[in-house]
């Protein structure tokens, strides 16, 4: 199959980005792979993006402005899903308002397709900024290192030894069959989506290579969760819960992700959180015993863990 001959849509969700916005479709427009859509999906600006995007609109078809209706729920997940059912492509790639993309994004992820046969989805690596974006940084070779992803993916994934951002992952079409993003969340849905693709084991591969550049701010939704804005947390929290019970009904918890994920839970310091969990997944008495006291002395261990820092 030639690669030059398939469609690559490109979905961004927008919010009152005017400002950062220009940049992020500038990137896409210069990309060396040619074939593809960019879907902006406006989830209802009040600034002046549209003002700001009509001229590259008019210059180049590629880019198609829509607003998300309301039939799809306000929010990162329903404007993404809004995006999946316009798409026309053969692959399906999500990049954010505010971000920078390599110019030989699409051309080498896509070589990974070309090179490996019955792949999925591949994976590509990503580098923060704050404030201007430097592009003398950007390493404009075309050499990369590609890898078949393991057994161990989902594992790595869950546990986030393996980055798998949402901006990340070129996918083939038929990912998103039956899987989309669930609207109810408005935090941690790219990760609770992945993890349901990834548990029907499908094949990818992980390119050890810089292609994207994502611009660190306070007004991001991961910045927001740090500061511990209460949607952002009570999101997360909900994404574990669906996590847990995605893998237990197809007996993909395994003691290692079990470990983690209720360790992950008891550092929320939310009872309920930890006990929906334990009620899911019926661990055996003392396993569960172990987990409640271990939650109530989480404080103590945290505290333990400080002074052996500063000693």
């Amino acid at each position: 199959m030639n690669n030059s001959h398939q469609l690559v849509s490109i979905i961004m969700a927008t919010y009152n980005r005017a400002h950062f916005i220009i940049e992020a479709l500038q990137s896409i427009e210069n990309q060396s792979y040619k074939n593809w859509e960019c879907l902006i999906i406006d989830d209802g600006s009040s600034d002046n993006t549209f003002e700001t995007v009509k001229p590259i609109l008019e210059n180049d078809s590629r880019f198609r402005y829509l607003k998300r209706p309301n039939n799809f729920i306000k929010g990162l997940p329903g404007s993404r899903n809004y995006g999946l059912y316009m798409t026309k492509g053969d692959y399906i790639i999500f990049f954010d308002d505010d971000d920078i993309v390599h110019p030989l994004c699409l051309e080498i992820s896509l070589s990974a397709f070309k090179n490996i046969q019955n792949l999925s989805f591949c994976n590509f690596k990503k580098e923060a900024f704050l404030g201007n974006f430097n592009y003398d940084s950007i390493n404009s070779s075309n050499e990369s290192n590609l890898e078949v992803s393991n057994d161990d993916l989902l594992e790595n994934v869950i546990t986030q030894k393996i980055p798998f951002a949402s901006c990340t992952v070129l996918w083939k079409r038929e990912c998103f069959k039956e899987n989309v993003f669930n609207e109810g969340l408005m935090y941690a849905e790219e990760w609770e989506c992945y993890q349901r693709i990834l548990s029907h084991k499908p094949k990818g591969a992980l390119i050890d290579k810089v292609l994207y550049y994502n611009r660190k701010h306070d007004k991001s939704n991961t910045g927001e969760f740090w500061k511990g804005d209460d949607i952002r947390v009570a999101s997360k929290k909900t994404a574990i819960q669906l996590v847990v019970n995605n893998l237990y009904k197809k007996d993909l918890l395994t003691p290692y992700l079990f470990k983690y994920l209720v360790n992950y839970a008891i550092s929320f310091r939310d009872f309920k959180l930890v006990k929906s969990i334990l009620k899911i997944t019926k661990p055996k008495i003392k396993l569960k015993l172990f987990y409640i006291i271990k939650y109530y002395l989480f404080p103590f261990w945290v505290f333990y863990k400080k002074i052996i820092k500063y000693k």
